[in-house]
């Protein structure tokens, strides 16, 4: 991640929860008061973001605080682990308790449902990728945890690469008329994908020279018959509707890459407490 728009973010989720103070917690304490807090797992999770993203928030908010074991992105832990200790003033600590943990829940959430996704195909071929289906202003930090998690990042945003979908085709004509604008108006190091529905839509792609082709929604039989269409003169892509009980069946057909929005817009968050010494 970026540090310099990291900053900024947390800043403005900060700023969000503060506004013009915390008038429970300045009633209660004084600057002076210190303590140590633990954040603790209460469920088995794939961590992510404990140093870079909940320790900034309580380090943007009071440089005086101090932090020691965090647990390593990526690492597997069980219910009850502690995940990381912090230290410093109360005020501070309860200042930034709520955001600080509505961020590595959301975090923790990704990367362990990634790695269910990433462990169901393990062993073939097929790469688990994320999708533009993300919680607006938290992209970074969400594409973030799918790496973590095991998987691999689709494009961050619109000008990361031509995806045609079925929208741009019906507005345009064909895909191929479509590819033809793409690569009059695109750098020849960008490559080009298309959204296909039907196995006829696959023989345009490759008569036109397509470099990526997504089969969007396609039964089994019909993706098999696709992959071998293909036959690896371009990636192939899966997408559309894609679950756990159904990506290790999509894996076996034969695609490079399957893109999976549940990654982010349907992870559960997971349960992290944070606990007072």
């Amino acid at each position: 991640m970026d540090t310099f728009l990291l900053n900024e973010q947390l800043r403005n989720f900060l700023r969000e929860d503060l506004e013009h103070g915390d008038i429970t917690t300045d009633a209660i304490f004084s600057d002076q008061e210190s303590a140590t807090v633990t954040l603790r797992a209460r469920e088995a999770l794939v961590a992510a973001g404990l140093e870079c993203v909940a320790a900034r928030v309580f380090q943007l908010l009071d440089d005086r605080i101090t932090y020691s074991q965090p647990i390593a992105d990526g690492q597997r832990v069980d219910r009850g682990h502690v995940l990381m200790t912090i230290n410093g003033p109360v005020r501070s600590l309860l200042r930034g308790e709520r955001v600080a943990l509505n961020l590595i829940q959301r975090l923790c959430g990704i990367a362990t449902l990634t790695r269910q996704y990433v462990d169901a195909v393990r062993g073939l071929k097929t790469k688990i990728v994320d999708t533009r289906k993300t919680t607006p202003g938290l992209r970074m930090l969400e594409k973030y945890a799918v790496r973590i998690g095991g998987g691999k990042n689709h494009r961050y945003s619109l000008s990361d690469g031509v995806l045609i979908k079925d929208n741009h085709i019906a507005a345009c004509g064909s895909i191929c008329r479509a590819v033809e604008k793409a690569q009059a108006a695109v750098p020849h190091t960008i490559a080009i994908e298309v959204e296909t529905d039907t196995l006829e839509q696959v023989h345009e792609c490759l008569d036109c020279g397509v470099q990526i082709i997504m089969l969007d929604n396609m039964d089994l039989n019909t993706m098999r018959q696709a992959v071998a269409l293909i036959n690896g003169r371009a990636l192939v892509e899966a997408s559309g509707g894609v679950s756990l009980s159904t990506v290790w069946g999509i894996a076996k057909t034969g695609v490079d890459i399957i893109s999976v929005g549940a990654l982010t817009h349907s992870a559960q968050a997971c349960d992290i407490g944070l606990d007072w010494q």
